[in-house]
């Protein structure tokens, strides 16, 4: 799917080069989400997950923003392999031993069969993260990096879907106009996972 996203100067499309800065940049976002830190007993595991996430996904298959060191996001379309090639799994299940606590690897592969079974299947855009540095946050570069990839759902006609791991970001999301489906738990002591839904806005 070719998507012609027009950016503000001060957000560019991410390159291959940028991995490491799109990891680091969503890490330090999360480090307070309840769901990432449940899924690995701390936020040591965040750094080299996202940027196994961003090197190995969505760089590849599908697209990511960045604006500068403050803000990162990573999207897909619904046709994106979002599936970890044999090498990467490997990496990722080896930074889960390493950085994780006691049963993070169990808990990492129920996410992700959770999320693929919560995975709406029509075609759609796909906000897999968006991120602020600490620093960074309150000086509407969230909006900034949201705003042109929605123009041009709302343009193809396609709704974009996320799940949110975090209910202290459940404003920021419908002030988009995305709207909550319910949620879900992983397993039984996982914090609730919210997927929203934002269907295209006629214009």
């Amino acid at each position: 799917m070719n998507l012609e996203i027009s950016l503000p100067d001060a957000i560019r499309p991410a390159t291959r080069k940028d991995w490491r800065q799109l990891g680091d940049i969503t890490a330090e976002a999360f480090a307070e989400d309840p769901f990432n830190l449940w899924l690995f007993g701390g936020e040591r595991a965040l750094r080299p997950l996202f940027r196994i996430m961003a090197r190995d996904i969505y760089l590849k298959h599908g697209f990511c923003h960045i604006a500068g060191d403050g803000a990162a996001t990573m999207w897909a379309t619904h046709e994106s392999n979002l599936r970890f090639p044999p090498l990467a799994l490997v990496q990722l299940m080896a930074a889960q031993m390493i950085h994780g606590t006691k049963g993070s690897m169990k808990r990492g592969m129920a996410a992700g069969e959770a999320m693929e079974k919560y995975h709406p299947s029509e075609p759609h855009l796909y906000l897999f993260t968006i991120g602020t540095r600490k620093a960074a946050r309150g000086k509407g570069l969230g909006k900034a990096m949201m705003n042109p990839v929605l123009a041009v759902a709302d343009k193809a006609g396609l709704p974009v879907y996320l799940e949110n791991s975090n209910p202290a970001n459940h404003g920021f999301y419908t002030s988009f106009g995305f709207e909550k489906l319910g949620d879900f738990r992983v397993l039984d002591d996982s914090p609730p996972m919210a997927p929203m839904w934002r269907e295209a806005k006629s214009l």
